[in-house]
């Protein structure tokens, strides 16, 4: 006779939902007042099945707590491109540039996610403002998603058509037109920097910039289309201003590459420039107040579309094509016989579920390669729009996550799904047995809370797999593994 023991893991959601740790979790114990009961695992195969998304998916400000940029092209999803749009207003509206003003620079930040362990300092004397200095750099690596040895050339653009509203919805298959040339571009090499400026003589600082990326854009433009524009009606309100510039687009030039990604709402735009003799700066308010989105393009493979275009969704397909970024998702049929046999045993030898697990499997044959894995999904029911029942149910219970993440360095990584709830409910309550439909992604927070089903990450997650489907012949097969105890 066996006992079932729970065994702790971590449950973090918005930047982690999943853990490591094997464990049977404790739903179920409740059924028993510390009789000993005996265990029993049993798996059942699964019929599993490609979802197209359309390559699009929700991508303005609702959501989108980190933007991509940048391309990416391998063989088995084809090329992917990724671009951010966003409106422009100024810091103040009818500014004063003072007389005659003469704009010496224009610079467009960005702050790209990097791994701080990739640190490196390089130091130079040097002379700020008359006095001399130290100048100290950082580097560090962004974090990318694709071949990291690349150069992407990124283009600024302004754009022609209104963005409309914050908060208006926009999927990230849609398209904005750009006008006249590039306003600046910047070759870049997957590095950012963080620089600081201190005087020689008592180390006070002159000059601090956290880590970032500056891309330079064209001063004559800004000359004509700000600074020579100061007192006139096009700058003297938000609604003037919005129609007269309407905003821009940073994309990149390339169709391979990486994917960076960085907070859409710390994008900075700085105009520095000469008026009566000083030397002055302006800037400019890309943050949340703007309507931004990110345009996500694809260029899909032979062997995707063949995929896509034969899906079958009542016998499953034999693999299963996964990509965030609106890409493709798959579904799990959970009313086949494995339910018919736990409704049997539940009816005839009063067994109840303490752990119900869907278990996924990447492909070796189509999926053997470094690219970073998926570390969680996104799951819900077909036809539902609500939080799965699993989730909300063990909200409070520090020992669950929905889905846990194993060799996800190795060829085959494989995830377990904890759909215990909705298992005993089919099970024992007669509930519908929906589908599982699963996206790749992490579901976001408010204030520490989730949201809904539809706040998550997946259009800023940049991860593909292909995983082992319906197929009779591959022992990785989707499963579902059930342990269950009688009295």
């Amino acid at each position: 006779m066996n006992k079932i023991k729970s065994i702790l893991s971590v449950f973090l959601f918005g930047s982690l939902m999943v853990s490591c740790n094997s464990d049977s979790d404790d739903l179920g114990k409740n059924f028993f007042d510390g009789n000993s009961v005996a265990g029993n695992q049993v798996s059942y195969d699964l019929v599993a099945y490609n979802i197209n998304n359309g390559d699009a998916v929700r991508a303005d400000s609702y959501a989108l707590q980190r933007a991509t940029l940048g391309a990416f092209t391998e063989g088995q999803f084809g090329t992917q491109k990724s671009a951010y749009v966003t409106q422009v207003r100024l810091s103040q509206y009818a500014p004063n540039f003072g007389t005659n003003p003469v704009v010496d620079s224009v610079v467009l930040e960005i702050k790209p996610q990097y791994d701080a362990t990739t640190k490196t300092v390089a130091t130079t004397n040097v002379t700020h403002g008359g006095q001399a200095a130290k100048q100290t750099l950082t580097k560090y690596e962004a974090v990318k998603y694709g071949n990291p040895a690349a150069t992407i050339n990124i283009d600024v653009h302004e754009i022609a058509d209104d963005l409309g509203a914050v908060g208006t919805e926009r999927l990230s298959n849609s398209t904005v037109a750009t006008s006249g040339a590039a306003l600046g571009t910047k070759a870049f090499s997957g590095n950012v920097f963080a620089v600081g400026i201190n005087k020689t003589s008592d180390n006070a600082a002159l000059l601090t910039k956290e880590a970032g990326l500056r891309i330079p854009l064209n001063k004559n433009y800004f000359q004509t289309k700000i600074a020579d524009k100061g007192g006139a009606s096009e700058l003297s309100n938000e609604t003037n201003f919005i129609n007269y510039f309407k905003g821009i687009k940073i994309s990149v030039q390339e169709n391979d590459g990486y994917l960076i990604n960085f907070a859409p709402n710390e994008v900075t735009l700085t105009m520095y420039y000469r008026s009566g003799g000083k030397s002055n700066s302006f800037s400019f308010d890309l943050g949340s107040s703007n309507a931004h989105f990110s345009e996500i393009s694809y260029t899909r493979s032979s062997t995707f579309n063949t995929v896509m275009a034969n899906i079958n969704s009542t016998s499953g397909d034999p693999l299963l094509y996964m990509q965030g970024m609106g890409g493709p998702g798959a579904g799990i049929k959970l009313n086949g016989a494995g339910i018919s046999d736990l409704k049997r045993l539940y009816r005839d030898n009063r067994a109840a579920i303490l752990s119900a697990k869907v278990r996924l499997y990447t492909d070796t044959n189509t999926w053997n390669n470094s690219y970073t894995k998926p570390i969680s999904f996104l799951v819900k029911k077909q036809g539902e729009t609500d939080l799965i029942t699993d989730l909300k149910t063990m909200l409070s219970n520090s020992n669950y996550s929905l889905v846990k993440a194993y060799s996800t360095s190795s060829n085959p990584a494989y995830y377990d799904i904890d759909i215990t709830k909705t298992i005993k409910d089919i099970v024992e309550k007669e509930a519908e047995a929906k589908d599982l439909i699963i996206n790749i992604g992490e579901y976001l927070t408010s204030n520490g809370n989730l949201v809904s089903e539809d706040y998550n990450n997946n259009v800023s997650s940049p991860y593909r797999a292909v995983f082992v489907g319906t197929d009779a012949t591959n022992n990785n097969r989707p499963k579902l593994m059930v342990t269950y105890v009688t009295k």
